[in-house]
């Protein structure tokens, strides 16, 4: 299998936008530089929230506005992120980018809205992806018949989204994204929760709507903190007959030695009050095999002055930042670049191919705020390394 004729897409979710306006806005302010900087084809993965897709549901001509403006452009759309509800650039997101969770009517209604909006934009010729949360974040302790009420929801989105193939001939497909310390965190979590889904779905008279428009984002940032072997569990993925409809090519922080001087002053300048930082680290043995994991819910001055005993004892730490791809080192702190390369590996042994899409949500938070030619620069440069990894060897 060879990756798909398909632009890469970057995504959009790294621009603040409440309005339509501010969505055009950021196409010219950002997505048309990138793309001439890049010097290559380039697809937007757009984020919408919740505002935007009132403002499009509530006049139809709107949609025409978008997909005239992507036209314009000569960019193409044919995925967006439907993981953040609500205003992702306000000041502190922190745990609340995992509310409405999929047991919230709120997150069924958004994410149905957000796949008739993508069928309009899509070209004639493509199907289309819609990424979501990993059903809830274990913190907020979901409880109860939580996993059953999200089970309900996803497989009456399956059927909406079949009859909305029907109705208009476009394929969208939903891709659930586990992440660090959500209700879907591991790959051994999201396959067991697929296994539930399906044998429900068999149950309803829907496993053929299930299959063909349900199936996971593998975010490689988020299973590299987990510290999975990337092709052992994209093989695991593809034997548990589950699709993976996207892929966020994206990179954590890894902080070897993390006691050391050096890189824990990295660490410190990593901290930032929007975002959750999830940290792992992998404790190992007195004879130095590997004997489980420790979990820390954010990077914090507190964490860092006092990190918890098993954290002080292992080697490595591994942080939910998503870093730029083009990079393999940062200062004393290293990036998982190695188990990006190693995913796309793994995913070129697909059947199908999945959507690739750069997922660096973080460039205005990164150290020092990067400006806008900066960030310009970041982004084209992160394409041209994608563009690099899956080039025919």
């Amino acid at each position: 299998m060879t990756f798909p004729s398909l632009p890469l897409s970057y995504c959009t979710n790294v621009h603040p936008a409440a309005t339509l306006v501010e969505v055009i806005d950021g196409l010219d302010t950002f997505a048309v530089p990138i793309r001439e900087t890049s010097g290559g084809e380039l697809a937007v993965g757009l984020w919408l929230q919740q505002s935007v897709i009132a403002e499009l549901e509530a006049d139809p001509s709107a949609i025409a506005t978008l997909r005239e403006a992507l036209t314009s452009r000569n960019l193409v759309c044919y995925t967006l992120n439907a993981f953040p509800y609500g205003d992702f650039h306000s000041e502190r997101v922190k745990d609340q980018v995992y509310l409405p969770d999929w047991s919230s009517p709120k997150r069924f209604a958004y994410t149905l809205a957000c796949a008739k909006v993508l069928a309009q934009l899509l070209p004639e010729d493509l199907q289309g992806s819609l990424s979501t949360l990993p059903l809830g974040f274990k913190p907020h302790e979901p409880t109860g018949d939580f996993t059953s009420i999200c089970i309900r929801q996803l497989l009456d989105l399956a059927v909406a989204l079949d009859e909305l193939h029907d109705t208009t001939g476009r394929v969208i497909r939903l891709a659930i994204e586990p992440e660090p310390m959500c209700v879907l965190e591991t790959t051994d979590e999201a396959i067991a929760f697929f296994e539930q889904l399906f044998k429900q779905a068999e149950e309803r008279g829907v496993l053929s709507e299930a299959r063909q428009h349900l199936g996971l984002c593998y975010d490689v940032c988020h299973q590299a903190v987990e510290f999975e072997a990337a092709g052992q569990a994209i093989s695991q993925i593809e034997r548990a007959g589950i699709r993976i409809n996207k892929v966020h090519l994206s990179c954590a922080i890894d902080a070897r030695n993390p006691l050391d001087e050096a890189v824990r002053a990295a660490l410190k300048s990593y901290i930032e009050p929007r975002y959750m930082h999830q940290t792992i680290a992998r404790c190992m043995s007195g004879d130095r095999q590997e004997s489980g994991f420790v979990r820390f819910a954010d990077l914090s001055e507190e964490f860092l002055a006092s990190p918890p005993l098993e954290f002080k004892e292992a080697k490595t730490w591994r942080v939910h930042y998503h870093v730029p791809i083009s990079e393999k080192e940062i200062g004393p702190l290293f990036t998982t670049r190695p188990d990006l390369e190693e995913a796309l590996a793994a995913v070129k042994l697909l059947p199908y191919a999945p959507h690739l899409e750069v997922e660096t949500y973080t460039w205005n938070v990164l150290p020092g705020q990067p400006r806008t030619d900066a960030v310009i620069a970041g982004l084209a440069k992160e394409l041209q390394t994608a563009y690099a990894l899956v080039a025919p060897k």
